[in-house]
């Protein structure tokens, strides 16, 4: 690649372009780690993006109607970074540049969502990003049909290397864009041919632009060292009216000697090519070093949005005080104040009644009395909507022609629901939830991880959630899953016993701020077990006494979901034989975790023997079996120790063992 003729040709852009370059070597160099190739080869498209089309103001880093910015590519934070310091965002100054990758420092090795307002979602695991932009060009659509383009009407830009597209992830994210024809997301394909084994073609030979449009989306192929077509490029994407991926002919590492090269890839440190790379970009030799000029440039580059912004806020301005205040509750999070109202009417519904229903049955049921109150929520499904009961009667379906409608087909994209579930919830003003078989959560798991570690509210609907899913086998029956998911840092995981604590459940996982829920519900019907009227939120406290002893307290019985009701079942068995029996159901460790010791010291106290029911297995158990002032030797577990079979449900839970009586007989063989 002649850098000369670069150089020459746009020496204003090339300018601009340089201090990203020159910021990543000596970030990169300063840390001794990193990804610097990427950065100095998407720099030109990044520089073009910013300076001609991007509507942002670094002063108002979480302004609504924002053009959002991925780097799928999330190895390449530098670049972002960079951008964010030079346009004058104020949680990037300098210093955080000069501490890249270090304890403490906002630029971690991959950009994390929260580390610094202007960094939209955490990327690094590649695909997530350009999966979660799905979401982000949903809801701003949902938005814009909703509040009107005066209000809500921006862009969604997204970088995405050859990894990303890579990741099965990718395609689910682009087959669902391409069929929502999202014509405000715009993708750019950094096409250096360079992974860090090798060429790409040592490994994939895909014809990525064939790809998107056999997507059906609208596709460009440029050179992206090129300004004048990578602006011509971005505004043909906007007027193509469907989703835009722009294909930009790069070189990695570009005027580095590892310039198209695997080495390129990676951290660039060697002094002596690092100084032969400034030279040959005309650049400053000094550390962290930008021209006057240059800084002088991008300012205002940062600048331009302010009044862009301004604009905004008089057209907001203009709505109703009741409009503005619900645009500002959404965007802020928070649940309507009559949502708890509603939970309580609903509960004390349920008591009266006491039907016998699958707690999925009974997450519909919440569902209709909480979306018409809560217009903020996207509901959605991989493909089994009838079984996981997600959709209710008000919402509408979102759709090309239907941009009001709130909930999404998303075909058998377990994967991809969950990662633009997340785009949703980053975008703000949008409480989204999908439903699957509890099973894919495998399938989910990438982006509900990243759900957990970014610290939003996401709530992921698992259905069929044990053996009692009864034929469809061992395939489909979740044994490790509750283990796994409650393995998570920072997860809720709800297993509600009936339609009470399932109402309950949802309040909580509507009110979260930072913490996303898993629903873990049932195919088969339960009994209600909260048969006693309460407003307080008894799901709250995450355990709690459901039943007490009758005389002398000799056993404690821990239970979730479709269990308590066996261990209901033993209870009574048990004080037949007198034996006094406490029931503490367990919907939510985490939060049964989270409460003071004098409460769990009351729920659970010691000396009795304790016995936890559940079908899935053991694993994690034991913290309430024989910690929390229990002893092992006075300690069992009624559940599974391997994989379920097919047969229905009542026959499964027999020949495993997980029946009153067997929790009976565990409970007596203990006291002895």
């Amino acid at each position: 690649m002649d850098i000369s003729a670069l150089r020459t040709a746009n020496p204003d852009h090339w300018m601009k372009a340089t201090a990203i370059r020159t910021l990543t070597l000596d970030a990169v160099a300063a840390a001794n780690s990193g990804h610097s190739g990427m950065p100095m080869g998407m720099a030109d498209v990044a520089t073009v993006l910013f300076e001609k089309h991007l509507k942002f103001d670094p002063k108002a880093p979480h302004w609504p109607d924002r053009d959002r910015f991925i780097l799928s590519a999330g190895h390449g934070s530098m670049l972002l970074y960079a951008l964010m310091y030079l346009t004058g965002y104020e949680d990037m100054p300098l210093e955080q540049i000069k501490d890249f990758r270090q304890w403490g420092a906002r630029t971690a090795g991959h950009p994390e969502f929260g580390h610094a307002r202007g960094i939209e979602t955490t990327t690094g695991p590649l695909g997530q990003g350009i999966a979660n932009s799905v979401g982000f060009a949903i809801a701003e659509e949902i938005q814009r049909a909703t509040w009107g383009k005066k209000i809500i009407n921006h862009h969604t830009y997204v970088m995405a290397g050859d990894g990303c597209l890579m990741e099965g992830v990718s395609q689910e994210a682009i087959a669902l864009a391409g069929m929502q024809k999202l014509s405000n997301l715009i993708v750019f394909w950094d096409h250096n041919n360079i992974t860090i084994d090798g060429t790409v073609d040592i490994a994939d030979i895909t014809d990525q632009p064939m790809r998107f449009k056999a997507s059906g989306w609208h596709v460009q192929e440029i050179d992206g060292h090129d300004p004048e077509a990578i602006d011509a490029a971005i505004t043909g994407a906007k007027k193509a009216g469907k989703p835009s991926m722009i294909a930009c002919k790069t070189h990695i590492a570009l005027g580095h000697a590892a310039q198209d090269t695997s080495k390129g890839h990676g951290a660039l440190t060697d002094a002596d090519q690092l100084k032969a790379a400034k030279e040959a970009y005309g650049a400053p030799m000094g550390d962290f070093e930008v021209t006057a000029e240059a800084l002088k440039a991008w300012s205002a580059i940062g600048a331009r949005g302010a009044e862009a912004h301004k604009e905004w806020h008089d057209r907001f301005n203009t709505l109703s005080a009741s409009k503005q205040a619900e645009f500002k509750r959404t965007y802020a999070g928070e649940a309507p104040k009559r949502l708890s109202a509603t939970i309580r009417a609903l509960k004390k519904q349920i008591t009266e009644g006491k039907p016998k229903v699958a707690t999925r049955k009974s997450s519909e049921m919440t569902l209709e009395v909480i979306n018409p109150i809560m217009q903020e929520t996207i509901g959605g499904s991989a493909d089994l909507t009838g079984s996981n009961n997600t959709l209710t009667s008000d919402m509408g379906v979102f759709h090309p022609d239907t941009r009001k409608g709130r909930y999404i087909y998303y075909g058998v994209r377990e994967h991809g629901m969950a990662a633009a579930m997340n785009g949703m919830a980053l975008h703000g003003g949008a409480r989204p939830y999908g439903g699957t078989f509890m099973c894919f959560t495998d399938y989910a798991r990438g982006a509900m991880r990243l759900s957990a570690l970014m610290g939003i509210p996401t709530t992921y609907v698992m259905t069929h959630d044990s053996i009692g899913l009864g034929e469809d086998g061992p395939t489909h029956q979740p044994i490790e899953h509750l283990a796994m998911l409650r393995a998570t840092p920072n997860m809720n995981v709800f297993r509600p016993a009936d339609t009470v604590e399932t109402a309950e459940a949802w309040e909580l996982a509507l009110t979260s701020q930072k913490t996303p829920s898993v629903l873990a519900l049932t195919r088969q019907g339960l009994p209600t077990v909260r048969t006693e009227h309460k407003n307080k939120n008894m799901v709250a406290q995450g355990g709690y006494v459901l039943a007490d002893a009758e005389g002398k307290r000799q056993a404690i019985l821990l239970a979730t979901g479709s269990e308590v009701s066996i261990a209901m079942e033993a209870r009574e068995l048990l004080q037949a034989e007198g034996i006094g029996t406490r029931v503490v159901s367990m919907p939510c460790w985490e939060i049964f975790e989270e409460q003071d010791e004098a409460y769990r010291k009351r729920v659970l106290p010691g000396g009795p023997v304790r016995v936890a029911i559940e079908a899935g297995i053991r694993f994690g158990w034991d913290r309430w079996l024989f910690g929390e002032r229990g002893k092992r030797e006075k300690s069992g577990f009624v559940g599974m120790h391997g994989f379920g079979a097919s047969a229905p449900a009542e026959r499964l839970y027999e020949e495993f063992g997980i029946t009153a009586k067997d929790t009976a007989e565990k409970v007596k063989s203990l006291i002895k």
